[in-house]
């Protein structure tokens, strides 16, 4: 005996095509609504603008670091595959200064933490710091073995 199908109705198609549509503005949305804001007040830092770039030679890391002494930027190898970027402001910047004002608070100092994601020298780090960007470039290693496991 032949199963009857259901029909849908426009109803059902609608439900469908909205839950469709959640689904994928949830998938889009989440790694937004998952992200920490871009400062400490505690520690009143905020987290520079980064971003890195690998090369076949190297790698360039640059950080926004606007209003800033060059004198007091400090660049900190964390570990293998991470640096730490401090700096410190020339003047205080405040919350309602970044249009923010259910918040108070000010902040005197740049900070981050950056994951380098290739085997680099160290010890080689080269800096420039220009018109508030600083750009390190670290040297790649060469001639490493990957071990098995």
């Amino acid at each position: 005996m032949q199963e009857r199908r259901r029909r849908r109705t426009i109803r059902d198609l609608i439900r469908e095509y909205l839950e469709d549509i959640e689904a994928l503005s949830e998938e889009i949305m989440e790694p937004s609504i998952a992200e920490r804001p871009s400062w400490n007040a505690q520690s009143c830092c905020l987290e520079p603008l980064c971003s890195v770039f690998v090369t076949p030679n190297e790698v360039i890391v640059t950080a926004d670091l606007p209003n800033t002494n060059p004198d007091t930027i400090e660049i900190r190898p964390t570990n293998a595959d991470t640096i730490e970027i401090i700096a410190e402001m020339k003047r205080k910047i405040r919350f309602d200064e970044l249009g923010i004002t259910h918040r108070k608070g000010e902040f005197q100092y740049f900070h981050c933490q950056t994951n380098i994601p290739v085997l680099v020298n160290m010890e080689r780090v080269r800096t420039e710091f220009k018109r508030g960007i600083l750009e390190i470039h670290i040297p790649r290693k060469k001639g490493y073995k990957i071990e098995a496991k």
